[in-house]
């Protein structure tokens, strides 16, 4: 028996005997509870062309006959030949499935020795945050160098049990995308998944396994907010499931279908209150808006528009810290010093907040694999790494910005515009101010510096000097060093946490030497 030819997918032909069968236009890949085709049959000069849905009994018995009549033979002799030919294009469309699929699906690159012997050495080169954090701006990421290492380390969780999230806040045009986008390209493309466009069913149609431990990438998530239920619960329960209902040959049933985390997700949003409300499950970092970086960012064009950026070195950079991620292992991590730690109480939701401390923790602990020692379980059997004090040391340094913005009451804009304040008015030796004056000094709209001064004024930052509504209110500051403060809290508490713990940090490195 002659196979099905596929040489041409658009043309594909079987022959039995003396009987040839083309399937003009090919086959459709979708729907397989239909095979619409297009038939022509030929036999000694006979040719028949023919519609036909071959899975529609009734269509398949008319070509069935109109085969055996033009052809002069038996239907009892037509009925398996067309039948073969059904068999073998089901053959054909599961196989191009399949293909189809794996074709999609980035291929996980395989390491040379050169590659390999250069990831661990960086893995293991002392310093190695500085190191990671230099090899990012190497590749083509400009300023912003707390987000961007904090974004990497929060990426590389997706090989962990208990991945991170992260969000990227901040006005439209500030380099939310940017940043998160080329962060990412520092990450395996078989590890990641970016999306644009999201539908609330669309997290349901992939395989069970296919997100497991992958990096979904959204880049708008004011865009994605049907999308968002499913989402959150890949995050916080580690799997979805939908039942719905198909029709079938017998009549409806019901089906379901379940898709496995976990998965690490990063987004970018402009709307920061919506989401600050709603950040239960993720770190929420706030893209640098300051003149500083906007110079940072030109000087970097000006200097690619001349030719003056290494591009080859770029490529090196992203290349190695990619092939550092693909040679670590999953391993668990366990923190000697969880129970001694402790948050500032300033800080606003403090459970949520908590959690986030001690996973990010762990996420160090996780990229420093290299240069831990291996446990192992004398009851269980389990492999792990410990937490080091300069794993927190480390991480407490990435996080005092984020935890200093979660003891803030003012959102990162207002605070923006309040610093801005303050700054004009020592910088002018005054102590009072009108709108007008500050507005025109700022460069800030009408509607913007409304809703800072709103926020100010109802949380007592401000207060109202003097003037009228006819003349103009006259406002004064109630404190110039209030943030200044709230910092020195914040890294009292970290720090006397760090002290009590370095004389247990101090056994623990007698314990793994001996």
């Amino acid at each position: 028996m002659q196979k099905l030819n596929t040489q041409n997918p658009d043309f594909l032909t079987w022959t039995h005997e003396n009987i040839q069968f083309d399937i003009l236009g090919g086959i459709r890949l979708e729907g397989l509870d239909r095979l619409r085709v297009t038939v022509r049959a030929t036999y000694d000069s006979i040719i028949i062309r023919h519609n036909v849905d071959l899975y529609n009994d009734n269509q398949l018995t008319v070509l069935v006959r109109k085969c055996a009549e033009r052809f002069e033979m038996s239907s009892s002799f037509m009925y398996p030949v067309v039948g073969e030919l059904v068999n073998m294009l089901e053959d054909y469309r599961i196989k191009e499935i399949n293909a189809q699929k794996e074709n999609s699906k980035p291929k996980k690159k395989e390491l040379s020795k050169d590659e390999i012997k250069q990831a661990t050495g960086l893995l293991k080169t002392p310093n190695l945050l500085d190191k990671v954090n230099d090899l990012i701006g190497k590749s083509g990421v400009i300023g912003e160098e707390n987000n961007r290492l904090l974004m990497y380390i929060i990426f590389t969780s997706r090989l962990m049990s208990n991945p991170l999230h992260i969000i990227s806040m901040g006005a439209s045009g500030t380099g939310k995308s940017h940043l998160q986008e080329t962060v990412a390209e520092l990450i395996p493309e078989e590890d990641t998944l970016s999306i644009t466009d999201l539908s609330e069913s669309s997290f349901y149609y992939f395989d069970l396994n296919e997100l497991s431990h992958k990096l979904i990438l959204i880049e708008d998530l004011d865009g994605a907010e049907n999308a968002l239920y499913p989402l959150r619960e890949l995050q916080s329960k580690k799997t979805i499931t939908k039942t719905f209902v198909e029709k079938t040959k017998r009549g409806l049933r019901t089906t379901s279908r379940t898709v496995n985390g976990p998965v690490c997700v990063g987004g970018c949003t402009t709307r920061e209150k919506i989401y600050e409300d709603n950040s239960n499950r993720s770190f929420l970092i706030y893209i640098d808006s300051s003149a500083d970086q906007d110079e940072k960012i030109m000087d970097y064009q000006r200097a690619l528009s001349a030719g003056d950026k290494n591009e080859a070195e770029q490529e090196q950079s992203r290349t190695l810290l990619k092939n550092a991620q693909r040679i670590l292992k999953p391993i668990k991590v366990i923190n000697p010093f969880a129970k001694l730690l402790k948050l500032p109480q300033s800080v606003f939701k403090p459970r949520r907040t908590n959690a986030h401390y001690l996973h990010f923790i762990e996420a160090v602990t996780f990229l420093h694999q290299a240069q831990r020692t291996l446990h192992v379980n004398n009851d269980t059997g389990e492999e792990y790494i410990e937490t080091t004090l300069e794993d927190i040391e480390n991480a407490n340094y990435l996080l005092k910005d984020i935890l200093l913005k979660k003891s803030d009451r003012l959102t990162p804009a207002c605070r923006q515009f309040f610093e801005g304040l303050k700054s004009y008015l020592q910088k002018e030796k005054i102590t009072d101010f009108k709108n007008m004056d500050v507005r025109l000094a700022l460069g800030l709209s009408h509607s913007q510096q409304k809703r800072y001064m709103s926020q100010l004024l109802n949380d007592f930052y401000i207060q109202i000097k003097g003037g009228n509504r006819k003349t103009g209110f006259v406002y004064e500051i109630t404190s110039f060093e209030e943030y200044k403060q709230l910092k020195n809290q914040i890294n009292t508490v970290l720090d006397k946490v760090l002290k009590q713990i370095k004389p247990k940090a101090k056994k623990q490195v007698v314990r793994q030497t001996a």
